[in-house]
């Protein structure tokens, strides 16, 4: 693939997934049609189906739960889901983990930019030399080598960005010669030399995007690692809320269930009673089983509501609530239905910029093309300068000889090219076609990303609309069951006769209903998490919950470390089966505390300039987005503050 071509596929792969959407930008709201109105039901009656069934049948009861695995009776705490939701993000222990990532990340940009410093030389040599060594005519006494040298190098190096080497070195060398048959002149000398040397490669290693791509290499880790950080945080905190609506939907279940068996258990005592008239075993057995089948559903029912609660007590990791601990979490907020605004369009953009995994697939890209160019420039043959200059100095003394070193009377001078070049040029060839397979490779990830993020801003939209319905039509379902057992008793209440088949008749309309009640609660809390899973989708999902997701530096993060304060609630004192508004929702919906958390560290530059679409911003780390999220109901539902929260700062 051309790179121009390559170019143009990154670049259209947004606006090609919003281009339908673009048609019509504006924004809608959901809608359904009227359930409850259409089922002709007398309005006088309404009060009545509402307190047999149904949200309202159940305010004020207390939680049917038994024992704990200790034998004692539980103790129930209630949580709102805002403070759930930050001390998810204050604690949770995989949070905890991927926060150490970006410092490591951070260290290894340090490392990185460390090749560039200065490293300082010295070697200290003491030489004896005592050899034999031929002699001539002239002076045949001379005839053996015998002198003392000590050598002392010190010199400082650097790599430059260019791709060379500067050498700074300077040399003292003492030398005491008492050869036979000579006579040196100092007898006992000191030479003295700076040696100032520039290697540059001329092709192959040349120019700073060769020079700099290890750096540039660790700052895009580095902030894969911070985008991999919120992507970590959105998929805490959109589990933490799941669960939250899961506890929702477990306590609703067993309210509804221990309620069908409590009515099940009355139908079944006048069964029996009717053993004298006109009831058989078998329908007597019949009665007795169904009952048995409700109340082996309850025990079901106790087990999923203590399981979602230490599933949830583990994402929260609250230092109060372990998951190891007894105490049966509920929730203390009410699922709300209310129509969602939303654009199709924005949606899409919102995503295509907040998502971290967009993030993550433009900074592969900018990688590959970093290899790729350190790939073509090993194309290229080893062609290197050598300039060098020496300046030393000989005396009997050696601060003379230091002194005079630069006096020019003796200045060596050096220039060298040296060349290479493999025969075939196949590794570097065959490295280069790689680099280059793996840029296309970057690019169609990238198209794949945009348009698994497209999926899943598109399933969670069609989620809202379709829970949104389901909730007026298994509200309606509710209704109407309810409606035909308050017809049934009443027809029971005022005839004067009834028989054990209308009672086996009452049972079945009895889990008709609790089967509508459970319908509707599921579609209740599925409309909050279509609601989660939307706000992950397009990337927000930090910014509803009022949480800016902050990477500082590595000093700041010190200091904030040094004055961070656990979030921990009060420990408080319940009676058996108590069920309290604990420090959990005291003053967190109307102003909520800052949040402090361990951060992502480090100074993150811009990643090299290719391949970055238009329709796309370039990854960063830092976002704090004053704008409002697209789509919030009209009528906020209660995961969101009733007053604005101020925002909390992830540290």
């Amino acid at each position: 693939m051309a790179e121009d071509e390559l170019r143009r596929a990154v670049s259209d792969a947004a606006p090609r997934e919003a281009a339908d959407a673009s048609r019509l930008p504006g924004m809608r709201e959901t809608t359904r049609r009227p359930g409850v109105e259409r089922l002709g039901i007398n309005p006088s009656f309404m009060g009545e189906l509402e307190k047999m069934a149904g949200p309202g049948a159940y305010k004020g009861q207390d939680i049917p739960i038994d024992e704990n695995l200790m034998g004692e009776k539980t103790r129930v705490l209630r949580v709102s889901l805002q403070r759930a939701l930050r001390t998810a993000a204050e604690n949770n222990l995989a949070l905890q983990f991927s926060r150490l990532a970006p410092a490591i990340s951070e260290a290894e940009v340090v490392a990185a930019q460390a090749a560039f410093d200065w490293t300082y030389t010295s070697n200290l040599t003491w030489n004896d030399q005592d050899e034999p060594r031929v002699a001539s005519n002239l002076n045949r006494s001379a005839n053996a080598t015998q002198e003392q040298t000590t050598t002392w190098n010190n010199g400082l190096r650097k790599q430059l960005v260019t791709g060379a080497q500067l050498q700074v070195q300077q040399e003292l060398i003492y030398r005491d010669d008492d050869s036979p048959g000579q006579t040196a002149v100092p007898d006992r000398s000191y030479q003295s030399g700076v040696t100032l040397q520039l290697d540059q490669p001329l092709l192959r290693g040349a120019g700073s995007e060769v020079a700099l791509a290890e750096v540039r290499l660790a700052q895009n880790a580095e902030r894969d690692k911070a985008a991999s950080l919120k992507r970590d945080m959105i998929r805490t905190l959109t589990d933490t809320e799941k669960t939250y609506w899961a506890l929702v939907r477990a306590e609703r279940d067993l309210r509804i269930l221990e309620k069908h068996m409590e009515r099940g258990m009355e139908v079944q005592r006048q069964v029996r009673e009717r053993a004298q008239l006109d009831a058989t075993p078998a329908q007597i057995a019949d009665a007795t089983a169904r009952v048995e089948q409700r109340r082996a559903d309850v025990i079901r029912a106790r087990t999923a509501l203590r399981q979602t609660s230490d599933r949830f007590k583990g994402l929260i990791n609250d230092p109060e609530l372990p998951v190891g601990s007894e105490v049966l979490v509920i929730a203390s907020d009410e699922p709300v239905d209310a129509p969602f605004q939303f654009s199709l369009l924005e949606s899409i953009q919102s995503a295509v910029e907040n998502r971290p995994e967009i993030d993550q697939a433009i900074l592969s890209i900018d990688d590959t093309a970093i290899r790729k160019v350190v790939a073509d420039n090993a194309r290229l043959p080893k062609l290197d300068l050598r300039l060098q200059s020496k300046w030393t100095a000989l005396d009997a003394g050696a601060d003379s000889a230091v002194e005079n070193t630069f006096g020019g009377d003796f200045v060596n001078y050096v220039v060298g090219l040296a060349f290479e070049q493999p025969i075939g040029n196949r590794r570097a060839e065959a490295d280069y076609r790689r680099r280059s397979l793996e840029r296309q490779q970057a690019a169609l990830s990238y198209k794949n990303t945009v348009q698994q993020v497209m999926l899943e801003v598109k399933s969670s939209l069609q989620s809202l609309t379709t829970q949104y319905q389901l909730i007026e039509q298994t509200r309606a379902s509710r209704v109407a069951a309810t409606e035909v057992l308050r017809a049934f008793l009443v027809e029971k209440d005022t005839k004067a006769a009834y028989t054990v088949e209308r009672l086996d008749l009452e049972l079945s309309h009895q889990e008709r209903l609790a089967q509508a009640e459970r319908e509707e609660v599921i579609a209740l809390t599925d409309y909050h998490n279509a609601l989660a899973d939307f706000y992950a989708a397009i990337g927000r999902t930090l910014e509803r919950n009022g949480i800016i997701f902050d990477v500082p530096s590595a000093s700041q993060r010190r200091a904030i470390e040094s004055m961070r304060k656990p979030i921990v609630p009060a420990p408080v004192e319940l009676k058996p089966g108590e069920v309290e508004t604990t420090p959990y929702e005291e003053n967190l919906i109307t102003e909520p505390a800052p949040v402090e958390a361990a951060p992502p560290t480090g100074t993150i530059e811009e990643p090299s300039d290719s391949l970055i679409p238009p329709g796309a911003s370039e990854p960063r780390p830092e976002t704090a987005p004053e704008s409002t999220p697209p789509g919030e109901p009209q009528a906020q539902p209660a995961t969101q503050p009733a007053e604005p929260a101020p925002k909390g700062v992830i540290r």
